[in-house]
């Protein structure tokens, strides 16, 4: 920390000196509870006296889910204001943070300091009404902390639970009326609590908490700026607001003061740990049950694969490879049967190719995150982090898309390259685009701060055609000169017919068969993950989200095997496309879950907020249908490619 004599000086960041070892993984997937993080940024040491400016953020509600800048009200206002710097997850995100006129001292107590009087017309008294209405919190930042409002339960061993930002009002009677009427929190009782160091007596700032209040401040004589006497709250007589009996009314030619106190309070959390408690995550049983839930679904399919593999497969092979007469060898049934057309190239096989290509993009892109975020480099403290570093790597790992899908596109004999390289490049992202555009002009409508400015829109086009498409095409040059593999076994010129197959082996209803499981792994986890986006929560368990994706890849390979095998068994040897579908098949339940989780948890009535959480959820459950497809492609490849291979035709 600093010496006590001096200013604010910036400790070498601990993100540099962070040791990253096997051990440390392991013991972050045991203890997958606790959220492992490294601070990001350096710590800033205050000394007594030192000034502290508070930040403004987006105005959010869960009703609407249309952030809005903080300045779109009228609030009171500094001399001028000023943007700060944000990254491209932030502005996606719809963060808008800007200066503000709460200017506090360090460890200098402040009670009743008048902010500015405000007039309400018919037009502001609308605004602040229909934010009220849609119970819109005020989110504000200090030394990059968000202000928390926090909740104590009756129950004293239980945690404090901390909610993101206070309301910026509320709706209530008088006593004797029936009429409803809008009040605003125009008292603000912060709390900032700072870890100090003994030596030099430096603090550094670990919580920024909030009571919010509303209270209509009465004065003696005219209004008169900074010399303002309240007689509602005043410290020289040390009278101060503890309640909001006597509320402030929201409606035209209405006066409202705004006012603030600020104490501070010394705390033995250490500057490193500051974030714990907001992270804090009391329902880790429920995450275990999750696990343990999907272990057993893993576990039974296990246990049908290993029954394939060791026993069905090794006998049939053993007994194939024995056969001597020409009349046994005709008595060969199931699998076997289809072995000159199993490795047909499929109908619209160009497409499969493209599909693969971009499975493999996304599997590589959240396996780099998921690693990113257990080891801690995905601070919480960097907001929209996450979201920057999933577009960074989905745009280099093009590589990996071009290569993939022009190596299954030369198995299958296929000679114009570049034709897959393009496809691969624009057409999901294409996709994408197309939703995103739809939805982003909804939230300009709106006059949210959610609506993506056109710098950034530029900075994304530039990431997808000058980065992320020659990368495609370096990817798709790589595989396509590799030499192609080999068929294991050689396939006949005339297809064979297929035979009429039982009810239950009909593809659309095996194929939607096949995508429970590897949805019933990740659906628990899938309740905290929306709550996090939609009910404005953090989500910091990276440890347990890493068990659940292992889960789901282990769910999806597997339970697309044993459907595989089943379907060549029946002499259907139409693989290619079915294997694919079985798993991606998911996304459909991935879908219905958000729709049923809409209709049940969220209060969102307007009809553009509805648009707007359907639009984001059909481009997630799109991206986990590509995402769980290409795993059970691959793995139903490998299959195919192994039991082949083991059989000896002439």
């Amino acid at each position: 920390m600093a010496p006590a004599g001096g200013r604010c000086r910036r400790s070498p960041s601990p993100f540099l000196a962070a040791p990253i070892s096997t051990l440390l993984l392991l013991s972050l997937l045991v203890h997958g509870a606790r959220s492992f993080y490294l601070p990001g940024v350096a710590p800033e040491d205050f000394i007594k006296g030192d000034e502290l400016r508070v930040k403004v953020n987006k105005l959010t509600s869960i009703k609407t889910q249309l952030p809005y800048s903080f300045y779109s009200l009228p609030f009171c206002r500094p001399g001028k204001i000023v943007d700060s710097a944000e990254n491209l997850g932030e502005v996606l995100r719809g963060d808008r943070i800007e200066n503000s006129p709460y200017v506090f001292k360090m460890r200098e107590p402040k009670m009743c300091n008048v902010l500015c009087r405000v007039n309400l017309d018919a037009k502001t008294a609308k605004a602040f009404k229909e934010k009220i209405d849609d119970e819109y919190r005020v989110n504000m930042i200090l030394d990059n902390l968000p202000l928390v409002v926090a909740i104590r339960r009756l129950d004293q061993e239980s945690p404090t639970i901390f909610q993101l930002g206070y309301h910026v009002g509320f709706k209530g009677q008088y006593s004797g009326s029936k009429e409803e009427k809008y009040f605003i929190h125009n008292h603000l009782a912060f709390t900032v609590k700072f870890h100090r160091d003994l030596q030099t007596d430096s603090a550094r700032i670990v919580g920024f908490e909030v009571k919010p209040y509303s209270i209509k401040h009465e004065y003696e004589g005219k209004w008169a700026e900074d010399k303002t006497r309240l007689t509602t709250c005043d410290p020289h007589t040390k009278r101060t607001v503890i309640n909001s009996n006597t509320p402030q009314e929201v409606d035209d030619k209405k006066e409202i003061v705004f006012t603030y106190d600020v104490e501070f309070q010394e705390s033995d959390v250490k500057w490193a740990s500051r974030w714990d408690a907001y992270l804090l995550m009391s329902d880790d049983q429920i995450h275990w049950f999750s696990i343990v839930n999907s272990l057993m679904i893993v576990l039974f399919l296990s246990g049908m694969v290993a029954m394939i593999m060791l026993r069905t497969l090794y006998r049939d092979i053993s007994k194939y490879n024995e056969l001597e007469t020409q009349e046994e060898a005709q008595e060969e049934t199931g699998w076997k049967l289809v072995h000159g057309d199993v490795f047909r190239p499929p109908m619209n096989s160009e497409l499969l190719c493209v599909y693969v290509g971009t499975g493999v993009q996304f599997f590589c892109m959240i396996v780099v995150t998921m690693l990113f975020a257990i080891l801690g480099f995905l601070s919480p403290s960097n907001r929209g982090g996450l979201m920057t570093a999933m577009l960074l790597l989905w745009v280099f790992m093009g590589l990996f898309a071009g290569y993939a899908s022009s190596r299954l596109y030369k198995l299958f004999k296929g000679g114009e390259w570049k034709k897959i390289a393009l496809r691969t490049a624009i057409m999901f992202p294409g996709i994408i685009s197309a939703i995103f555009f739809v939805l982003n002009a909804l939230i300009w409508g709106q006059k949210s701060s959610g609506a993506v400015p056109f710098g950034t829109m530029f900075a994304l086009v530039f990431l997808w055609f000058g980065i992320s498409v020659p990368l495609v095409f370096v990817g798709s040059y790589i595989g396509f000169k590799k030499p192609a593999l080999e068929d294991p076994v050689k396939t006949n010129k005339i297809p064979r017919q297929i035979p009429e197959q039982a009810w239950y082996m009909n593809p659309a209803f095996s194929i939607l068969i096949g995508g429970i499981l590897p949805f019933g792994a990740v659906f628990i986890e899938l309740f905290f993950i929306l709550t996090s986006i939609w009910l404005n929560q953090f989500y910091y368990i990276f440890g347990f989200l890493f068990l659940v994706f292992i889960i789901l890849i282990i769910t999806c390979a597997e339970i697309t095997v044993v459907l595989c095998y089943f379907q060549l068994c029946s002499e259907d040897y139409l693989w290619w496309w079915r294997s694919y579908l079985t798993s991606g098949s998911s996304a459909v339940y991935l879908f219905l879950y958000a729709t049923f989780y809409f209709f049940t948890k969220l209060e969102i009535t307007k009809l553009v907020s509805g648009v707007l959480y359907f639009g984001y959820m059909l481009i997630a459950s799109y991206a986990f249908f590509v995402l769980t497809g290409t795993i059970g492609f691959y793995a139903c490849f490998w299959f195919t490619r192994l039991i082949y291979s083991s059989v000896k035709i002439d």
